[in-house]
């Protein structure tokens, strides 16, 4: 698939490597079933973070036997999969996968993908309140289903509460200092002021890595939309619908994102944990999983190059046994 293909809402990651993990899994009898015989079912893969479609797009122009079950959050993904065939696109929370899975009449995925965090769209719609960069409304929600917005947050909560926000989703080492100028600026009425006040408490010193209000931003939108208590489930109802042979792909940004999809997809790899000193095994351990790639796999330098936002991006791979 060429760049030109994909459409503007949002410049996926790791396509390439994605299709190769997923290739594999997607290869089922059903799939390679010789001419002339009656076909089994289509491979079903889950996109649970459909965005601009950019994965689905490659998934189905590499299997043309594929049909992709996707869901976003976010009603301006609709857009995208207008048009494409062998797409279903449901509006809702990843955590909710069974249900529009059962919808479809789908019992046993293939794949399915995850590429989590903010999408291109959201950051550059300035109206969304994502960004640090461009001026707009503290808003952050991913979707009308989040219970309260980033305005709730910035303006409402107290100096603790806010500081613990920052600190523990944006690993923000001045949390405290910089919940102290959110307080008392407050009412912060946009994200350019919020960006400014931000920029004013972290110290001069600490300012080498990007922009002083990054992690600020970034707790605010996890937080707003509650991110990382959903991953962990989503995880785990993806991982009981895969067959045997089918593989699960996620693409993290953060370190947050990245330890517990790592634990989760290391945890299921785990088999038999009896003591080595144990002559046979008694605790009845059977591995779920194998690690297709032991460590995370990374953007080249060309796809960096060619979109910045992947430089933080992680793949972490694994395939049900």
């Amino acid at each position: 698939m060429s760049r030109d293909d994909i459409p503007p809402y949002h410049v996926p990651v790791l396509v390439d490597q994605v299709v190769a993990a997923m290739t594999p899994a997607a290869m089922t009898p059903a799939a390679m079933t010789p001419a002339g015989t009656t076909p089994g079912r289509p491979s079903v893969v889950l996109d649970a973070t459909f965005g601009g479609g950019g994965h689905s797009r490659a998934l189905l122009a590499a299997l043309p036997s594929l049909r992709v079950i996707a869901i976003d959050r976010d009603p301006d993904a609709a857009g995208s999969a207008a048009g494409l065939a062998r797409v279903s696109l449901h509006q809702a929370d990843f955590r909710d996968l069974e249900t529009v899975l059962a919808k479809e009449g789908v019992d046993e995925l293939d794949g399915a993908v995850f590429d989590l965090g903010v999408s291109s769209h959201q950051l550059d719609v300035g109206d969304r309140g994502f960004s640090y960069r461009s001026p707009g409304p503290l808003d952050m929600r991913m979707g009308p289903d989040a219970r309260f917005d980033a305005a709730h947050l910035v303006n409402d909560l107290d100096r603790d509460e806010l500081a613990r926000v920052i600190r523990r989703y944006g690993e923000e080492h001045f949390a405290g200092r910089i919940a102290d100028a959110i307080v008392a600026a407050r009412p912060i009425g946009d994200t350019a002021r919020l960006a400014e006040v931000v920029a004013g408490a972290v110290p001069a010193r600490a300012r080498d890595h990007g922009h002083p209000a990054r992690r600020t931003f970034q707790a605010l939108r996890i937080a707003v939309n509650d991110e990382l208590a959903a991953l962990e489930p989503a995880l785990d109802a993806a991982l009981r619908l895969l067959r045997r042979g089918g593989r699960i792909a996620v693409i993290s940004y953060h370190s947050l994102e990245d330890r517990i999809v790592k634990r989760r997809l290391a945890a299921g790899a785990v088999g038999c944990t009896c003591p080595p000193e144990l002559p046979v095994c008694v605790c009845g351990g059977v591995a779920e999983l194998r690690l297709v790639s032991r460590k995370a796999i990374r953007p080249h330098d060309a796809e960096i190059e060619r979109n910045p936002r992947a430089r933080s991006a992680r793949l972490r791979v694994a395939e049900k046994i």
